[in-house]
């Protein structure tokens, strides 16, 4: 098959600043890319770029450049060039699913329970960086909502007073009634860290995400021998896209989880291989969004749903936008649900295009 792409920037609007202890996000620069079939136009497929400037290992002041180049190879090739997108991790997310959208006819990529509209996928309900009120309102609100999994942004404020965050759920609610997950986006110094995941273990979390920065292999391995509370790597997964490099990667750290998100971690292939090769070391897995738009989310969550795993997936971003995508995604109670029959987005919507 013969291709033609196009390439669509658009700028994402947070509904308030998205803080983590890296820092911020107002605004979140993405790009589509729209594949079509040169013999039939009506059959297209589109893909979400969507790299996060502080922290994908692909993006650079000429990551458009970049993108564009690999549309060309596409259209020139007719295949996709995986291992020479390895290092480009959301470029391959958004090339893979858009491919995968054009070969399905549909925005229902897989044949699954979820992508038929028959069966939601269990998330968890995330709580943002903010003053300890803020964070308290947001709590009650997922609470009420019907969430049973919380997963809470931590090391931006006192740790005292995340204690006490956390100390006022688990003074309602037991470990059997909600479960807590907490990330310190590596927050933690390795000095102090061991400390802070004993105080953290009397509360009976489920896990911690990234304690310590990325790439301080020995310092996590140590810490993921000892730690009374299950450890989830999440950044320290980035940049690593060789399988040699992955098994090397879990042969070292040993952890108790890892989190999958395609836009950082290898596309849909690439975190496929990390799956693989978890599994084969009894590492536990879940699958994240990472801050894209309904377009990406839902390829996400259609590719998660082709998994038997019942564990809360951390799909539940495509509510921070004022101008997100029309896409047939809800969410009711704690479960993410796609209906097939529903509304989707028009070109019209995305504005600034540019071929």
């Amino acid at each position: 098959m013969q291709y033609k792409t196009e390439i669509i920037p658009y700028t994402l609007h947070f509904k308030r600043p998205a803080k983590t202890s890296r820092g911020q996000y107002i605004d979140h620069q993405i790009w589509y890319v729209k594949i079509s079939d040169v013999s039939n136009p009506h059959n297209w497929g589109i893909g979400e770029c969507a790299p996060l400037p502080d922290l994908s290992c692909d993006f650079d002041e000429d990551y458009e450049g970049n993108l564009r180049k690999f549309c060309k190879e596409l259209e020139a090739k007719g295949t996709l060039d995986i291992k020479a997108l390895r290092p480009y991790p959301s470029i391959l997310f958004g090339l893979e699913t858009a491919l995968l959208h054009l070969n399905a006819k549909s925005f229902r990529l897989y044949n699954t329970p979820f992508s038929n509209g028959e069966q939601g996928i269990t998330i968890n309900g995330l709580i943002w960086m903010g003053n300890s009120d803020y964070m308290l309102e947001q709590i009650e609100s997922k609470i009420e909502q019907g969430f049973r999994c919380i997963k809470l942004k931590i090391g931006a404020i006192n740790f005292q007073k995340e204690l006490s965050l956390l100390k006022h759920i688990r003074k309602h609610f037991s470990a059997g009634e909600i479960t807590l997950r907490v990330d310190a986006n590596g927050a933690f110094s390795p000095v102090e860290a061991l400390e802070k995941l004993k105080r953290l273990s009397e509360l009976d979390l489920h896990s911690i995400e990234q304690p310590i920065k990325a790439e301080k292999w020995s310092e996590m391995a140590r810490l993921c021998e000892v730690t009374p509370l299950p450890i989830a790597l999440d950044e320290e997964l980035i940049g690593v896209h060789e399988a040699d490099k992955k098994k090397e990667l879990l042969n070292i750290i040993s952890p108790q989880y890892i989190i999958l998100k395609p836009t950082l971690h290898g596309g849909i292939s690439g975190c496929a291989e990390w799956i693989e090769l978890a599994e084969k070391q009894d590492i536990g897995w879940w699958i994240t969004s990472a801050l894209e738009s309904n377009i990406g989310l839902n390829a996400i969550a259609q590719w998660c749903s082709t998994f038997d795993t019942n564990l809360p997936q951390g799909l539940g971003t495509g509510a921070l936008y004022t101008n997100n995508i029309q896409m047939p995604l809800y969410i009711e109670k704690d479960q993410l649900w796609f209906d097939p029959n529903g509304e989707f987005f028009s070109f019209n919507d995305l504005r600034n295009v540019r071929i």
